[in-house]
């Protein structure tokens, strides 16, 4: 069965009729749903699924779970950076592309997080299908370009931000050292 990466931007916190529709579908098809424990957009989902009853899903945790709704099977992800913040949460990111097929993806245009997400996703030949909050649609993307097109519909300022970010992570993909390097946004 394939697995699907869900997660999104903190910022996010209201599951629309959208979202909802494409959680459905997922369901439906019987995927396993691969998340990470955050709060914000990790949360809304998590929520929403136990609301449906829905057992295929397995919650990406540190070293401690911080939101496990539906108190699914957890999967424990070490980080070679002990300090909590950027390059510590990578690492239970990356395993979770790494594990998943595909990814979704609900972006505010602005997370640096969700945007390394992508990146890794697209850097492992993955497909990702992105929730742009500011457009309230989804895109698909298939590869580098797309994305590269996808980010000239975001704030240039926000973009910069967030990959300066991924940059000081020190975090890559495992396909494809470069892929966290920035795309171009001319």
């Amino acid at each position: 069965m394939a697995s699907v990466f869900i997660g999104g931007s903190r910022a996010i916190s209201r599951l629309n009729p959208i979202i909802r529709e494409r959680s459905d579908d997922l369901m439906h098809r019987g995927c396993v749903i691969l998340i990470g424990d955050a709060n914000g957009a990790d949360r809304m989902v998590q929520q929403y699924f136990a609301d449906q009853g829905y057992r295929d899903i397995v919650v990406y945790c540190m070293s401690r779970c911080r939101n496990n709704v539906g108190d699914w099977p957890i999967k424990k992800v070490e980080s070679v950076s002990k300090t909590k913040g950027f390059a510590y949460y990578a690492a239970k990111d990356l395993a979770m592309a790494q594990d998943a097929n595909c990814g979704v993806m609900l972006w505010d245009g602005a997370s640096n997080g969700t945007l390394n997400i992508i990146q890794n996703l697209i850097g492992s030949d993955k497909k990702v299908l992105v929730y742009l909050s500011a457009t309230k649609s989804f895109v698909k993307l298939n590869d580098q370009p797309d994305l590269e097109s996808l980010l000239l519909q975001c704030d240039p300022r926000e973009i910069a931000v967030a990959q300066s970010h991924r940059g000081r992570s020190g975090a890559s993909c495992p396909r494809h050292p470069n892929c966290l390097s920035p795309p171009s946004v001319s």
